[in-house]
């Protein structure tokens, strides 16, 4: 029997603009934009308007939830749906409303809420206005947007987070062109990235002004880790996987928890000319605001070799022209998805937290399978028996206990996610739920990983 420690949550996450539905929102974001100007940009066409109706399901969905085990549940406020006036965070009573009622149903049915503040959600005006995190302007209103969500909502809500994958609104919008704004930028990556940890610190500031003496409520940030390893043991293959920890992780790791950036992260940086533009006094907040708890996104590693051209050649500046991504011969996929399946990657990140950042306490806030056309696997009563999500799940779990019994401060562990929900671009391409969306009647059914998932908790552990 793996037996976790008492009090550990088990919970899911999803987010405001993947489960809501675009139902009486008053502005748009990023995602309702582009796929307004460009449905074909989405899988099938399905677009962010329904999503999976959490906006008028969410008191069954939340009786469903709690029937799959799911006792905390990590979702977003939608800046877009809260604030009225962007720049003098007046706030939509609608808006406001809707997500009172939400954490009341939360708390009504025993699920303990952990809200996020920024799911890759900028609205859209704030992003033609100013190019949204481009602009340190925009973090000043980040921070007051989050200070109204302490204002409305500190009552009732303890767990705060900040942000969710910072680095993925560099990679889509900035590097990759899988996020709108479809930039190709890797200079104005960097600033943005630094825009990033500087919003969150400001938002931070003003939670403390706020809580700062309630030892209850905490405040941190959400992470997507993907510990990096080389190809071999070269010289060239680690000093690639030294320079891609640093972007991937450490970019984000050491100024959430410690206060400041990698040293060799910012002489790199400075050699090739791209660092980006900081205050003493922005550098002193930084200092002087970091979290207290930590949410890290686990789905795959990050495997990397020497960049096949020297990135002494005359070239854009981009993150990778220090490595390639590396394929390991016989490695386990999730084919659907096209990521290598690498549990044990889970004990070393709780290690890792363990040895380098104060073993400050931590939770798995993501870590799911998505899995195409789940139809194939349904029995004749209709349910679907996704025994590869149930075994996903118990090989990170035995992992992460591992980390647990060797000293590793993991509170919690949270499935991506709760209800299949609509995933960007990707739309309903891969399905994640422990519990089913006919997205067609939006009639909502457990999986076979939503009753494992409920003995899972009840239990505090597996066999």
């Amino acid at each position: 029997m793996y037996t976790f420690p008492k009090n550990f949550v088990w919970g899911a996450a999803t987010s405001g603009p993947q489960s809501e539905g675009n139902f009486k929102k008053r502005h748009q974001n990023v995602f309702d934009y582009w796929y307004a100007q460009d449905p074909n940009e989405f899988y099938a066409g399905v677009g962010p308007d329904t999503t999976s109706n959490f906006y008028n399901d969410y008191e069954s969905d939340l009786k469903l939830m709690r029937q799959a085990g799911i006792k905390a549940l990590r979702t977003s406020i939608q800046w877009s749906r809260l604030i009225a006036d962007f720049e003098t965070c007046e706030v939509d009573p609608e808006g406001a409303d809707f997500y009172s009622r939400v954490i009341d149903a939360m708390l009504a049915n025993g699920i303990t809420p952990y809200i996020n503040l920024c799911h890759f959600d900028m609205p859209i005006e704030l992003q033609h206005k100013y190019g949204g995190f481009e602009s340190k302007h925009v973090t000043d209103l980040f921070a007051g947007f989050a200070k109204k969500c302490f204002e409305i909502y500190g009552d009732r809500v303890d767990h705060w987070f900040t942000f969710n994958e910072p680095k993925v609104i560099l990679d889509g919008g900035y590097l990759y062109q899988f996020h709108y704004p479809l930039k190709v930028d890797g200079p104005l990556a960097v600033q943005v990235a630094y825009n990033l940890n500087l919003a969150s610190a400001k938002a931070i500031k003003a939670f403390r002004e706020l809580y700062g003496q309630d030892e209850y409520k905490k405040i941190g940030t959400i992470l997507n880790l993907t510990p990096a390893y080389p190809a071999s043991d070269s010289p060239e293959d680690r000093a690639a996987a030294e320079f891609a920890e640093l972007w991937a992780n450490k970019m984000f790791l050491e100024p959430a928890i410690l206060g400041h950036y990698p040293q060799k992260l910012v002489d790199i940086l400075t050699k090739d000319g791209v660092l980006w533009e900081a205050t003493p006094a922005e550098v002193e907040l930084l200092k002087e605001n970091t979290i207290d708890v930590l949410g890290i996104n686990f789905y795959h590693p990050f495997r990397v070799k020497a960049p096949a051209v020297s990135s002494q050649s005359l070239q854009p500046w981009m993150p990778d022209i220090y490595f390639d991504e590396y394929e390991m011969p016989g490695r386990v996929m999730n084919v659907d998805k096209g990521w290598e399946i690498y549990p044990k990657a889970l004990y070393d990140i709780a290690l890792n937290i363990r040895d380098n950042y104060g073993n400050i306490d931590w939770f798995v806030s993501e870590n799911g399978m998505g899995v195409s056309n789940e139809e194939r696997f349904m029995d004749q009563a209709g349910m679907v028996c996704d025994d590869y999500r149930i075994e996903f799940m118990q090989k990170h779990l035995k992992e992460l206990h591992k980390g647990i019994q060797a000293g590793s401060n993991c509170k919690g562990y949270f499935v991506w996610t709760g209800i299949d929900c609509w995933s960007w671009k990707n739309a309903y391409r891969n399905r994640y739920g422990l519990i089913r969306d006919n997205i067609h009647t939006q009639i909502k059914t457990l999986k076979k990983s939503g009753h494992w998932f409920n003995e899972l908790s009840r239990q505090n552990g597996f066999e």
